[in-house]
C-alpha cells in the first residue's frame, strides 16, 4: 500500500451520530446536529474539486432496530467520487459519544484494515471532534500520512457550560467522561499538522485554553451556506404569510425595517437595541423595528431566561410607546427565516446583531446572502465576515447612540446601501459557500501534502494537574482599575499564566456595566464574571450564565415586600432603574437623616425579611438575598470548580469586598480611598495591605505570595 500520486486521496473521520446522504436526523439528539451536516457538505463540495481524486468519510456502522437500517450499510455513496464508509466498533447498537470512548481502539484497527485493503493510503488524515481525534493520531503514527483536525466543540469550553448550569464536576466526568476526552484533545492538538477553525477569535479564546495551544499550526476556514435557500427577493415576500403577521404591528409598513433574529437570550442584548430604537426620534422617523425573537405562547410558560428577556422586550416597547414602530410577531416557521431577511432586503433595511458576544455569525451570512447589509458587534465572526464582505459596520453593543446612529447611516445613504447589499452577495458567494470552502480548505492542506509549507512545532509541557488549580478575583473599580498605565502589564501577567490561573471580576455594576468599563480599558474576558454584588454569575467568553446559583441565592428572596418595608423610611432613594436587577435593590443613603445600618437589618428581620444588606462608599445601600454576596459567590465557584480557597488571590478596596477577603483566600488590600473601610482587616495574616494602589497593588501581592508558584504566605 503507497500513497496515491496525482489528484488527492482524503480520509474524513467523524465517529459518533447518525450519518447519511439524505434526510439526516439533525436534532433527533445531541450527537446528530451540525457536524453531522459539516461533514456530509465537506465530503460532497471536495469531491467536486479538480485537484481531488476520492473522497472516504468514515463514521461508525450501526445495527440497532431503534434507527434506520440506513446506518448498518458498509458504504453509501455520495457522488461518484465520495463515499460514507462505516466501520464496525466492537458493540453495534447506537451509543452516544460519551460512551464510545471504550470502543475506539478497537475502531481504529478496523479503520486500518479497510485502508489495508485500498490500493493507495490517503494523502491526509481529517478528524472530527475529539473521539476521531483520539483515532486519528493513532492512525497517523501507524501510516506517517498528516493529521488535520476540527474540534467542532472542545472539552474544556464545554465543562464551563456544564458548570455553569449546575451540573457537579464528579457527574460531568462521570457522564461525560471530560477527563479521557480532554486527554485526546490535548494530544490531537499536539501531533496535529493543522487545526481548522471557524474564527480568529475561536483560536485564541477555546483553543488557548489548552497545553498543547499552538496557533501557528491553525487556520481559519469558515464554514459554508446554502445558497440554494438564501438568496436576493423576488418581489413577491411581501404577499407571504410571515409578511402579514409582520405588517400587522406596524403603522407604515412600508417603512424600511431593522431586522434582529435571534433567541430569547440575555447575551443577544435585543433589549438594548429597542432602547437604543426609543432614544432615537430620528431612527423612529425613517425605519420600524422587527424583533424576531423564537416562538412563544404563553411567556410565563417558557424558561426562566427567556422569560425575563421576553418580558423585558415587551416593558421596553411599552416604556418608549413604541407601539406600531416596533414588530415582534408570536410565531415563525424554520422556512420563513429566508423570507423574512429578503423582506427587509426588499424594504432597503439592515440586519443587526447586537450581542454582547458573537463565536461566529450564521445570521450575519444568511442575510447577507440575501442582499442585506449588516450591522453587528465588535466581536468575534462579525470582524471576520465584515472585512470579507464589506457589506457593513461593526458597533459597540453597549453603545445605544452608537447603534442608533450606524443604523441611520445605513438606512439614510441609498448608494452606499446598494454597495453593501451588492458587497454581500460577492462575498458570500466567494468565502462563505461550499465551494469556497473546499477550495479554501484545500489551500491549507495542499502545502502540507507536497511539503512546500513546513510544520514548525512548539516546546510545550502538559501542565501538572487537568484543570486549573488557582484563581485570582478582583473588585473592578476600587481594586483594579484607577491607573491605565499599569494594566498592559497586569493584563499580560493573566495571559502568560491563563493555563494555570483562572481570572475572576467581582463587582456591584450590572452585567452590562461592567462589560463596558472591560471593554473600555481592554481587560481580558473573565473566566467568572460576578456582577451585581455577587447575585449572578457568568462564566467564559459566551457570559453564561450560573443558573444553578440563581436557584440556590433565591432562597427567602422577596423583593417586593423588601421595597414595601422601606418604602418609608427616611434616608433611602432607590437608584435608578438601570443599578436594579433582579436579586438587588439598590438604594441611595443619606447619612444625616437615615436610621444606621444595623437598625436597617434589624427592621428588616422584623418584618420577617432574611436578607443581607451592603453598604459601601458611604452612600450606596443594597439588598441581596441572605445567600447573595461577593464572598459566598467566590466560594461557589471554587467550589464548583475544584479550586482551594488559599488558591485564590482575592483584591479588594472598599468594604463590599469585605467577605471576599476573610477567610481562607490569599488577600489584598490595594491603597486607595476607600480601603479605610476595610481597616478592621490590616492585622489578619492572610490579607495583605499593600502600599501600591489599584492594579499594581494586585501585581506587588502576586510576587507577595509568590501566587504562581508556591502560592502562600511568607514567612515573615
Amino acid at each position: 500500500m503507497e500513497r496515491g500520486k496525482g489528484k488527492l486521496y482524503l480520509l474524513l473521520i467523524s465517529v459518533h451520530g447518525l450519518i447519511r446522504g439524505h434526510d439526516l436526523e439533525l436534532g433527533r439528539d445531541a450527537d446528530t446536529g451540525g457536524q453531522t451536516k459539516y461533514v456530509v457538505e465537506l465530503a460532497r463540495a471536495l469531491g467536486d474539486l479538480p485537484d481531488v481524486e476520492k473522497v472516504d468519510l468514515i463514521t461508525r456502522r450501526i445495527i440497532d432496530e431503534n434507527v434506520s437500517n440506513d446506518y448498518s450499510q458498509y458504504s453509501e455513496p455520495l457522488s461518484d467520487n465520495v463515499n460514507i464508509i462505516r466501520i464496525d466498533c466492537a458493540d453495534q447498537v447506537y451509543l452516544p459519544k460519551e460512551q464510545l470512548w471504550d470502543h475506539l481502539d478497537i475502531f481504529s484497527d478496523n479503520v486500518l484494515n479497510y485502508l489495508h485493503s485500498n490500493e493507495f493510503i490517503p494523502h491526509v488524515l481529517h478528524t472530527h471532534y475529539a473521539d476521531a481525534g483520539y483515532v486519528g493520531t493513532r492512525l497517523a503514527h501507524q501510516l506517517s500520512i498528516p493529521l488535520i483536525h476540527t474540534g467542532h466543540s472542545l472539552g474544556r469550553s464545554k465543562r464551563q457550560r456544564l458548570l455553569a448550569s449546575g451540573v457537579k464536576k464528579d457527574d460531568i466526568e462521570n457522564r461525560y467522561n471530560m477527563s479521557l476526552r480532554i486527554n485526546a484533545e490535548e494530544t490531537t492538538l499536539g501531533i496535529a499538522d493543522r487545526v481548522i477553525t471557524s474564527t480568529n477569535q475561536e483560536i485564541e479564546e477555546q483553543y488557548g485554553l489548552y497545553d498543547y495551544y499552538q496557533p501557528q499550526q491553525m487556520r481559519v476556514v469558515p464554514p459554508g451556506t446554502d445558497l440554494s435557500q438564501f438568496f436576493p427577493p423576488g418581489g413577491k415576500e411581501s404577499q407571504t404569510d410571515i409578511a402579514k403577521e409582520i405588517y400587522k404591528f406596524l403603522s407604515e409598513p412600508k417603512k424600511p425595517m431593522i431586522l434582529a433574529l435571534s433567541r430569547p437570550d440575555q447575551r443577544k442584548n435585543i433589549v438594548t437595541l429597542i432602547e437604543a430604537y426609543g432614544e432615537s426620534e430620528e431612527l423612529q422617523k425613517y425605519a420600524n423595528l422587527v424583533i424576531i425573537a423564537g416562538n412563544r405562547d404563553d411567556i410565563r410558560d417558557m424558561d426562566r431566561g427567556a422569560e425575563e428577556v421576553l418580558t423585558e422586550i415587551l416593558i421596553t416597547i411599552d416604556l418608549y410607546n413604541l407601539y406600531g414602530k416596533v414588530s415582534y410577531p408570536k410565531h415563525h416557521l424554520s422556512t420563513d427565516v429566508s423570507i423574512i431577511y429578503r423582506l427587509a432586503a426588499l424594504s432597503g433595511g439592515v440586519f443587526v446583531n447586537p450581542a454582547l458576544t458573537e463565536p461566529f455569525g450564521l445570521t450575519l451570512i444568511e442575510a447577507a446572502a440575501c442582499s442585506l447589509p449588516i450591522v453587528a458587534t465588535e466581536d468575534g465572526g462579525p470582524i471576520d465576515i465584515i472585512n470579507n464582505c464589506k457589506n457593513g459596520y461593526l458597533i459597540d453593543p453597549l453603545d445605544q447612540k452608537m447603534i442608533a446612529d450606524t443604523l441611520l447611516k445605513v438606512i439614510k445613504d441609498k448608494k452606499k446601501w446598494k454597495a453593501m447589499s451588492v458587497n454581500g452577495m460577492k462575498g458570500v458567494k466567494e468565502f462563505y459557500t461550499w465551494h469556497s470552502h473546499a477550495e479554501n480548505y484545500l489551500k491549507v492542506i495542499k502545502p502540507i501534502v507536497d511539503k512546500t509549507e513546513p510544520v514548525v512545532r512548539m516546546e510545550l509541557q502538559r501542565r501538572s494537574r487537568l484543570y486549573r488549580n488557582r484563581a485570582i478575583f478582583s473588585d473592578l473599580d476600587q481594586s483594579l482599575l484607577g491607573d491605565p498605565s499599569i494594566l498592559p502589564e497586569f493584563t499580560k501577567t493573566l495571559k502568560d499564566n491563563a493555563r494555570c490561573s483562572s481570572f475572576g471580576i467581582a463587582t456591584g455594576r450590572r452585567l452590562d456595566s461592567a462589560l463596558k468599563l472591560i471593554k473600555r480599558h481592554k481587560l481580558p474576558i473573565p473566566d467568572a464574571l460576578v456582577t451585581s454584588l455577587g447575585t449572578e454569575i457568568y462564566y467564559g467568553q459566551y457570559f453564561t450564565r450560573d443558573t444553578a446559583w440563581d436557584d440556590h441565592i433565591d432562597y427567602l428572596w422577596r423583593p417586593n415586600k423588601v421595597r414595601t418595608v422601606l418604602e418609608d423610611m427616611p434616608g433611602l432613594r432607590l437608584q435608578a432603574k438601570i443599578e436594579q436587577s433582579r436579586y438587588k435593590i439598590s438604594y441611595y443613603y443619606d447619612s444625616t437623616i437615615a436610621p444606621d445600618i444595623d437598625e436597617i437589618n434589624q427592621f428588616l428581620l422584623q418584618h420577617d425579611l432574611t436578607v443581607s444588606v451592603v453598604f459601601s462608599f458611604g452612600q450606596f445601600l443594597d439588598i441581596v438575598p441572605v445567600r447573595a454576596s461577593k464572598g459566598l459567590a467566590l466560594r461557589w465557584y471554587a467550589e464548583q470548580w475544584d479550586i482551594p480557597l488559599d488558591h485564590i488571590l482575592a483584591a479588594g478596596g472598599s468594604g463590599a469586598d469585605e467577605d471576599m477577603i476573610r477567610g481562607n483566600t490569599l488577600a489584598v488590600l490595594v491603597a486607595n480611598r476607600h480601603n479605610e473601610e476595610l481597616s478592621n482587616l490590616i492585622d489578619l495574616e492572610r490579607v495583605y495591605y499593600t502600599k501600591k494602589p489599584y492594579a499594581a497593588g494586585i501585581l506587588d501581592a502576586i510576587e507577595y505570595y509568590d501566587f504562581f508558584r508556591t502560592c502562600k504566605v511568607p514567612d515573615v
